[in-house]
């Protein structure tokens, strides 16, 4: 059973909030106020009584109110929050923090990387597929610019006995060639990456952990190119998706949906894409840390993955730094079965959270 904030509904947590918001309002209370000691010196008992209920119900009033984190304190502009949930703001888990439907919000990091750096551009593609390979060599700079955008949007609502959100994602990451200039500056290579998402909200305890939701999505990510740079695949994914304080988890395996041979791009992706991945993020203030961990789920030969770290730090306003670190196999599409190392720095506009 999910838990919601009520006024009729007050827990002890609430209670110890009331007590450290009626300590605060104490100290900033106006001298024409009633304060406790003003209480205390009443003489008559039913007068004190009366003062102290009010005092109190105040209190417990103005915690009551801060549904969505931070509100102002009516009295002296004191700031009362409530426990911030990461994954209660970015996916409305909450009741009373639901915006309307089809409103565009952020998903994934949304950043430009003007210096990314690959150990070993992949010059020549390849595809055990019939008609995928490059014969021909191509003049790539090691050094290119990276960009990502990342949209969503909740198309429906509780579809299902009270729960059941459906959303839709959309994102797209680039690599541009733009210092190469003998080769007419060009996008290398961009994926689209679009998802249909049933998600249903939960509410229970894992190891210190609290888990937030499960996901069942339809992704589909292709690299709109033709032969022989055509590459793409669909998967049915399934997530867990928890969080802890400051952190959140993503526990998510895939299946990819199987195609016949004639239409597959790429036969042996899940082979070095993987088969599920994990994701963590950790917000501190202003800064934001996040490792996503890929891996085929197979050993010996077919044990393939990658790791990404990234790390987004504060420069002005909402702007931020951002640093990329990636090693293993599937930078991008077109490199799903190429491996190298790659460093990325620049700027971003959203991050995780």
């Amino acid at each position: 059973m999910e838990k919601h904030f009520s006024m009729s509904r007050i827990s002890l947590i609430d209670f110890f909030s009331a007590g450290l918001a009626l300590a605060a309002l104490l100290a900033t209370w106006p001298v024409q106020a009633t304060t406790l000691a003003d209480c205390r010196a009443i003489a008559d008992d039913t007068g004190r009584l009366a003062c102290f209920d009010r005092l109190t119900d105040e209190a417990i009033a103005l915690v009551a109110s801060s549904a969505k984190p931070p509100a102002e304190n009516r009295l002296d502009n004191i700031a009362v929050t409530v426990p911030d949930s990461l994954l209660g703001r970015a996916w409305e888990l909450d009741a009373g923090n639901r915006d309307p439907i089809l409103r565009i919000r952020p998903y994934k990091p949304v950043y430009m990387l003007p210096l990314f750096h690959s150990s070993r551009p992949n010059r020549t593609p390849y595809s055990p597929a019939a008609g995928h390979t490059l014969d021909a060599k191509m003049p790539l700079n090691a050094d290119e610019a990276k960009l990502q955008i990342s949209l969503k949007t909740r198309i429906a609502t509780d579809l299902i006995a009270g729960n059941g959100d459906l959303w839709f994602g959309y994102t797209q990451s680039s690599r541009w060639q733009v210092y190469n200039d003998g080769f007419s500056r060009p996008f290398r290579e961009t994926n689209h990456e679009p998802e249909l998402m049933l998600l249903w909200r939960t509410d229970y305890e894992l190891a210190g952990w609290r888990g937030r939701f499960f996901n069942l999505a339809l992704n589909h990510q292709s690299n709109g190119r033709s032969l022989p740079l055509s590459r793409s695949w669909n998967r049915v994914m399934l997530s867990a998706d928890l969080e802890r304080q400051d952190w959140t988890l993503s526990l998510r395996p895939w299946w990819r949906v199987p195609e016949s041979a004639e239409k597959d791009d790429n036969p042996d992706i899940a082979r070095y894409l993987g088969r599920g991945d994990l994701n963590l993020v950790r917000r501190w203030g202003s800064h934001q840390f996040s490792l996503t961990i890929r891996h085929s789920l197979r050993g010996g030969r077919d044990g393939h993955g990658a790791i990404q770290a990234d790390y987004g730090f504060p420069i002005a306003g909402d702007l931020r730094g951002h640093l990329q670190l990636f090693s293993g196999y599937g930078e991008s599409l077109i490199d799903y079965n190429h491996r190298a190392n790659v460093i990325g720095l620049g700027v971003s506009l959203l991050e995780w959270y």
